[in-house]
């Protein structure tokens, strides 16, 4: 079934699975802004695994998701969108005051976890054990770039993958 899924969201020519989940959360973001439900609900698990870092008040996507609020009392618009494994990475800032990270991971198709970072500086680490492949010099793969914030003093967190 996760197959159809990526088949209906995804251009053949996107046959890279790193690509393929690049566009299924490019996808959501998209459903997001213009609220379209029922490509939300083909996006994401009914066993969502959430995680959420910041003031309680910010809670936006949740609210979202569940329907809570509408999409138009917060738009998340990505800055950028990378994948680093089976993980995807967006991030994004409005001025001076608010910034965040979310973390996508991604199975057959099917964002399976969520990781959201509000007004948090993060890191990305990799943590493979001794042996494994690694296709990069650092083990930092990814780090927070939020340029409109780089003189603001925010909480740092490590995430490891």
């Amino acid at each position: 079934m996760a197959s159809n899924h990526i088949e209906a969201l995804v251009p053949e020519s996107d046959s890279n699975p790193e690509m393929q989940n690049k566009a299924i959360v490019d996808k959501l973001y998209k459903a997001l802004a213009n609220g379209d439900t029922s490509t939300l609900v083909k996006l994401l698990a009914s066993d969502l695994e959430w995680w959420f870092h910041g003031p309680p008040r910010c809670h936006h996507m949740m609210r979202m998701l569940t329907g809570e609020t509408s999409h138009t009392e917060f738009r998340f618009e990505p800055r950028s969108i990378e994948v680093v494994g089976d993980c995807v990475i967006a991030e994004g800032w409005e001025g001076a005051q608010v910034y965040w990270v979310h973390v996508w991971t991604l199975k057959d198709g099917l964002i399976t976890q969520f990781r959201e970072y509000f007004n948090t500086w993060l890191t990305v680490r990799d943590v493979k054990p001794p042996g494994w492949e690694i296709k990069h010099d650092s083990h930092t793969v990814w780090q927070s770039q939020p340029r409109d914030l780089a003189r603001r003093s925010l909480p740092g967190l490590v995430l490891a993958i």
